[in-house]
């Protein structure tokens, strides 16, 4: 399938061989033991370990994090799931890890968490390769690119060699370009992560994760950190999202041009400030994320001049949620210093570009930008 375009592969990815009379998609498996007699040597055995409903899926999201190579994928019961996976099943007490501290607001949680367990934790900003400059001694480097909220993006080759010429594994969380956007592992990273929450199944109504592979071994150690800890999906949710993929091609090429659209629009504003989306050719990241990215997102941000008025911006917002996370086809967006952790400006806001008409959705954020800051 490596020929195959983006939105072919999605409609088709981990799909079984065809058999007459029965579903293209076979719906989901609720089981928590099977039947096994004898030595237990088959490929389902119990709930825990392995499911059928997962095995299609984690071929799907193999199949588009790298098509035609062999590749193992492991499903989780959310992107947090799949973070920690990777990080707890690499790394013991004495090894050094290297986050970005720009990231995603959970990572500073999963900081604490490792130096509890007497792992060393460095930190640097994604924006200008920064984290090169603390990866000495590292047992693994973690990148997010685009960085979560900033928006920032590092060149993901340039830290890929650097690290493993120093024996440093290499993570790289891929949530908001998706499998559609950025290849992680053909970029030379260790493992591809990803919080299918958002993009990759695209509608806000379920928590998944996922960790892939080049390396047997390592996804050996990723799955069996699953089994550990328990942090399996339902069969409904793997279903669910297996379904959601079909139209991945579909959602991400709107959101994307939406996005790049919007961002042009703002750009125009004299009240936006800190404008940030990598696919505009005036963003400080542009030079980097052609190079390396297909697609450039659904997530734009940008500052307005205070509180008050972001507030006020929200409100006024009718074809928009107010609400957290990102990738959905319904537009979302948040004053994202409300929750804290994140080092942004008051007036900050995180917005993702949904499905809606473009026009329709400009014009939506104009008037409610007009009415925030005291225009009629």
């Amino acid at each position: 399938m490596s020929t195959l375009g983006d939105g072919t592969r999605a409609v088709r990815a981990g799909l079984p061989e065809p058999e007459q009379f029965e579903p293209t998609l076979p719906g989901p498996v609720f089981a928590a033991h099977f039947h096994l007699s004898g030595e237990p040597t088959g490929p389902y055995t119990y709930g825990r370990d392995t499911n059928p409903t997962w095995t299609h899926l984690e071929r799907a999201i193999g199949e588009l994090e790298a098509p035609g190579e062999p590749v193992e994928t492991t499903v989780f019961a959310s992107g947090m799931a799949a973070i920690s996976a990777v990080l707890l099943s690499q790394v013991r007490t004495g090894d050094v890890v290297v986050l970005p501290d720009d990231g995603y607001q959970a990572l500073p949680l999963v900081r604490e968490q490792l130096e509890a367990y007497g792992v060393e934790v460095r930190t640097a900003p994604t924006g200008g390769d920064a984290q090169l400059a603390v990866l000495e001694g590292a047992k693994l480097l973690w990148i997010e690119t685009p960085s979560n909220p900033g928006l920032d993006v590092c060149d993901v080759r340039r830290l890929v060699e650097a690290a493993h010429s120093a024996g440093t594994l290499v993570a790289v969380d891929n949530t908001l370009a998706t499998p559609l956007g950025q290849r992680p592992l053909e970029l030379g990273a260790d493992f591809s992560v990803a919080s299918d929450t958002k993009g990759m199944t695209g509608h806000g109504d379920i928590l998944l994760g996922h960790v892939t592979c080049r390396d047997p071994e390592l996804a050996a150690g990723v799955r069996r950190w699953r089994k550990v800890v328990g942090a399996i999906p339902g069969p409904m949710e793997a279903w669910l999202a297996h379904r959601s993929l079909a139209t991945l091609e579909l959602r991400i090429d709107r959101q994307c041009g939406t996005a790049l659209t919007l961002a042009q629009a703002l750009g125009k504003r004299p009240e936006v400030t800190g404008l940030r989306y990598p696919g505009l050719p005036s963003d400080p990241s542009y030079p980097k994320a052609v190079r390396q990215m297909r697609r450039f997102g659904s997530v734009v941000s940008f500052v307005l001049p205070d509180r008050e008025r972001a507030e006020r911006f929200l409100t006024e917002l009718r074809l928009v949620d107010d609400a957290t996370s990102f990738g959905g086809v319904r537009s979302t967006a948040e004053r994202r210093a409300r929750w804290g952790g994140d080092a942004v400006p008051e007036g900050f806001i995180r917005f993702s570009v949904g499905a809606e008409s473009p026009a329709d959705l400009v014009g939506d954020v104009e008037r409610a930008l007009d009415a925030a800051m005291g225009e009629r």
